[in-house]
């Protein structure tokens, strides 16, 4: 794999190693994404924080929470194909700047609902800037160095996905009551329109694009079936799509459903906030020490590696009994979990060339989102009929196992030359 990454690594025009001009855009371009994945990262385990609350004041069902989780999660369907899509057109900064305004809004309005049927409108909403952010936010970073570190460069802007959840668990431990549920979406939605001003001054565009689409001038991107089937693209992105799908359907299960499920084991209001904020940290370790892996190491070590290391820490949440160990096994499932999405975000983008890269990272985005949507509106549906928290998680088991095969799989296909 490391002889493939050097052997493009020319690919991206970069200034000379040591200088501060090659340093600085380098460093703004993952320092401004890392901030609005944080920010993305909150947002997308709000709901799950807020839930009690929320289901206390409306009323909710078990199944209703379950809708409601999966709603944020169906809107990112299809703002990241929308997202990706026109980053190979207008560029990948307009599109996450417009991206960053649309979740923001309407994560504050997500504080102003008054009833079922609009708290699942507006989060189906959100959901479209969320998706449209996460295509834009991994092009930028693989584009932004050479090749051989793409894998380094996606894994810190990931990174800031779990620290937000940790920040959401942590508003949440905070909270005085219940009724407290609406503060979250607050901070989520004010942060995304405060960082706008220094996306527009400080993020540089994608020199990478620039140079696909003749010194920056408006792109025609390739149609999409030719961006996803041709030229023996077609079997990568077959094998993309599933080990997305189905490793999402377990994320998002997780992301939604570990502080309920984590009550109906007896556990506290503060000891549920320890055990989300260890699995978001967790989650950053394992974003770090994967990337880092993937860029240094055999990569067929990396993906066997951390799919067993998701097995063992779903069996562990399933079987463990009291806080300590409910907490160590939270803190596991984050980092390989959440790690290992990390490293299917830097796969993708090494499968389509620059100018097919939104398009082609934006469609595996958009399809593994099928997946956030489905594992959380599964769970609500096998806890309805009363299943415990052990069956629950147990059932998400034989899913990992899938992606985990699709994924060796895909990694002995051939890669984009740039």
């Amino acid at each position: 794999m490391k002889s493939n990454h050097e052997g493009s690594a020319q690919a991206l025009p970069l200034a000379p190693e040591g200088t501060a001009q090659a340093a600085s855009p380098v460093a703004l371009t993952l320092a401004l994404c890392f901030a609005v994945a944080l920010l993305e990262g909150l947002d997308l385990q709000s709901v799950g924080v807020a839930a009690r609350g929320m289901s206390k004041e409306f009323g909710l069902s078990v199944a209703q929470m379950g809708l409601a989780f999966s709603a944020g999660t169906f809107g990112l369907l299809p703002g990241a194909m929308v997202g990706g899509r026109l980053a190979d057109s207008i560029g990948r900064k307009r599109v996450l700047m417009l991206s960053a305004v649309v979740f923001g809004v309407l994560s504050i309005a997500t504080a102003f609902v008054s009833d079922f049927g609009m708290l699942v409108i507006v989060r189906v909403l959100t959901g479209i800037g969320l998706g449209g952010a996460m295509p834009n936010l991994i092009a930028l970073s693989s584009e932004a160095v050479a090749p051989r570190l793409r894998g380094t460069a996606v894994s810190i802007m990931y990174c800031g996905i779990p620290l937000g959840g940790g920040i959401a668990a942590a508003i949440g431990m905070l909270a005085v009551s219940d009724a407290d549920w609406r503060h979250i979406f607050y901070a989520g939605g004010v942060g995304p329109l405060l960082l706008l001003p220094l996306l527009a001054w400080y993020l540089p565009e994608s020199r990478a694009f620039a140079a696909a689409t003749s010194q920056g001038r408006r792109a025609t991107p390739a149609p999409m079936m030719t961006v996803l089937f041709s030229q023996g693209r077609g079997i990568s992105t077959i094998q993309l799509w599933l080990s997305y799908f189905c490793t999402l359907i377990v994320l998002y299960f997780l992301l939604n459903w570990l502080p309920s499920l984590m009550g109906a084991r007896g556990l506290a209001r503060g000891d549920i906030g320890w055990v989300q904020i260890l699995f978001n940290v967790g989650s950053a370790v394992g974003v770090l020490a994967l990337g880092y892996l993937m860029d240094r190491v055999r990569m067929s070590l990396v993906i066997g590696g951390m799919y067993l290391g998701m097995i063992a820490s779903l069996v562990g949440l399933a079987a463990a009994q009291g806080f300590g160990v409910l907490a160590t096994a939270a803190f596991f499932a984050g980092m390989f979990i959440i790690g290992g999405q990390s490293v299917l975000y830097a796969l993708a983008a090494a499968y389509y060339p620059t100018a097919m890269r939104g398009t082609g990272v934006g469609a595996a985005v958009a399809f593994g989102r099928i997946g956030s949507v489905v594992g959380p509106l599964a769970a609500g549906m096998l806890l309805a009929v009363g299943s415990s928290a052990a069956v629950v998680i147990g059932a998400s088991i034989p899913v990992t196992i899938v992606a985990a095969l699709a994924a060796l799989m895909l990694i002995r296909r051939p890669r984009a030359a740039d």
